[in-house]
């Protein structure tokens, strides 16, 4: 049996009916500001939940002053935001599908929790149903089945699709577009594997057939597609082939030109100098810059038949200017590769090589 402090108790309470008020509020029929209010409230619901496992953990999630003390914030410990917690509970292990699922939501709910964007809510249902999923089995993992919520939850009756196409939004309004761009560049950003993860969001297919003979039987039945037997996923399959294709971001936004990487970098290295022929020039320059794009491998070359293809941690094809713009964290990347100065010779001796 697991024994809570108070502190523990509270913060696990506060995190189960935090969860149960989001999905409240999701599932009602006339509420259109769905995703926001639910994303706000299980932001609440995990961030609490964090705290309850720290406090279990006989560890304080509070921040510190410089001199060790803890902060107060009007009388009270300043705690740890979701962020931090995730940061403090995974550690390293920055590619955990179900942190990867939160880091969407902490910029997300800045986004739109200040504005109502019903033309989002199918777009990101996946990562809202996997953040539910992920909590109740976060609950049973730390505290235990009987904390769980899934016993007081069933499926809500949904018409799908919804009354206004996320497409015809983003051309009128300029809040509906910044939040599809976002939404876009960070599945884009993570690998593969946490894409494909149902932890980090959540997919089905729901088949309607004929009424089951028995009469018993449920009229949804959920199951996890990898804990079927192969001949159910034969099955299955039969009805559906599922693609993945990610999109390519394609967009200028937050990004700068090959001269102002080199510039950037070059003033952050402190501004050295070398010898090309008999003149002193930049020793990081575009020249430069641009064997280290062919080098990482960052994007196509020039004139390839797909130029959208690149490392969009890096670098982004903007299709209306046929160029391409690099990140802040390209910049920081090759700032800390090149304060290597033997980074710097290999680079021009794999460049040189035949």
């Amino acid at each position: 049996m697991i024994r809570l402090s108070g502190a523990s108790k509270d913060a696990l309470q506060k995190a189960r009916d935090s969860a149960l008020l989001a999905v409240e509020v999701y599932n009602k029929p006339a509420i259109t500001f769905k995703s926001g209010a639910y994303i706000t409230l299980m932001v609440i619901a995990w961030t609490a939940l964090f705290h309850a496992v720290f406090f279990r953990r006989k560890q304080k999630p509070y921040y510190r002053k410089p001199n060790g003390r803890y902060k107060r914030v009007d009388g009270d410990y300043k705690h740890w935001e979701l962020g931090d917690c995730l940061q403090n509970y995974y550690g390293d292990d920055t590619m955990n599908p179900v942190r990867k699922n939160l880091e969407f939501f902490i910029p997300l709910r800045n986004k739109i929790e200040h504005r109502s964007l019903p033309e989002l809510d199918p777009s990101i249902f996946g990562e809202c149903q996997a953040m539910l999923l992920n909590f109740d089995e976060m609950l049973q993992h730390e505290f235990g089945s009987k904390n769980c919520i899934h016993q007081c939850l069933s499926f809500a009756l949904q018409l799908y699709p919804s009354s206004e196409n996320l497409a015809e939004s983003v051309r009128r309004n300029r809040d509906t577009k910044a939040a599809a761009e976002f939404v876009e560049r960070y599945r884009s950003s993570i690998t593969t594997d946490v894409l494909q993860s149902g932890q980090y969001a959540f997919k089905a297919f729901l088949i309607q057939v004929a009424n089951h003979q028995n009469q018993d039987a449920l009229a949804i039945q959920f199951r996890q597609y990898d804990k079927l037997t192969e001949e159910e996923k034969k099955s299955i399959e039969r009805f559906v082939t599922l693609i993945k294709y990610k999109q390519p971001v394609v967009a200028n936004a937050d990004t700068i030109r090959a001269g102002e990487v080199a510039k950037c970098v070059q003033n952050a290295l402190g501004d050295p100098k070398i010898i090309r022929g008999r003149k002193e020039v930049d020793k990081y320059s575009v020249a430069w810059h641009t064997k280290c794009w062919q080098h990482f491998k960052i994007r196509p070359p020039s004139g390839s038949t797909h130029p959208e293809q690149t490392e969009v941690k890096y670098c982004i094809y903007d299709k209306r200017h046929n160029d391409y713009g690099y990140t802040e964290e390209w910049v920081k990347f090759l700032v800390t590769k090149f304060k290597d100065e033997e980074a710097y010779e290999e680079l021009f001796t794999k460049a040189e090589e035949p």
